[in-house]
């Protein structure tokens, strides 16, 4: 069995928040789905959670911070080519998401990050299947 990865994010507005995501290109997980939750499929292994405020407050016993005031996390997805990074950034904008970064070229590595509808930091990347392998050109 592989691990998965399940990213839990408080979300203001669900259905919005489930709009946006799809708008992205993902689906969503409707077994996993209701009025307090939904379940974003981004890859086979890869789950983001979006929960209303309450139902994410079922889960700490700490205070909900505020990713709209601060940088509460950086969710980064890899990507399989640099349009495909253009296509989900374009499109998160598109969407009411916003640009948190300058997109970064650093020709072995594309990067294009952007805010979410309730400012959750998301991080696009798309890195040459050599450079995955040898690691970062030297200068």
């Amino acid at each position: 069995m592989s691990t998965s990865v399940f990213i839990n994010l408080p979300v203001t507005d669900l259905d919005a928040s489930k709009a946006f995501f799809t708008g992205l290109g993902y689906s969503i997980n409707e077994n996993f789905t209701d009025d307090t939750a939904a379940c974003v499929v981004i890859d086979d292994t890869v789950y983001a959670m979006l929960l209303t405020r309450p139902k994410f407050a079922e889960f700490t016993s700490r205070p909900i911070g505020d990713p709209q005031a601060a940088t509460t996390g950086i969710y980064a997805l890899s990507s399989e080519s640099r349009a495909e990074v253009d296509r989900i950034a374009d499109a998160a904008i598109a969407g009411g998401g916003t640009q948190a970064e300058e997109p970064s070229d650093l020709g072995f590595m594309y990067s294009r990050a952007f805010y979410d509808l309730d400012g959750h930091h998301w991080e696009v990347l798309w890195m040459d299947p050599q450079a995955q392998v040898d690691g970062p050109p030297s200068e």
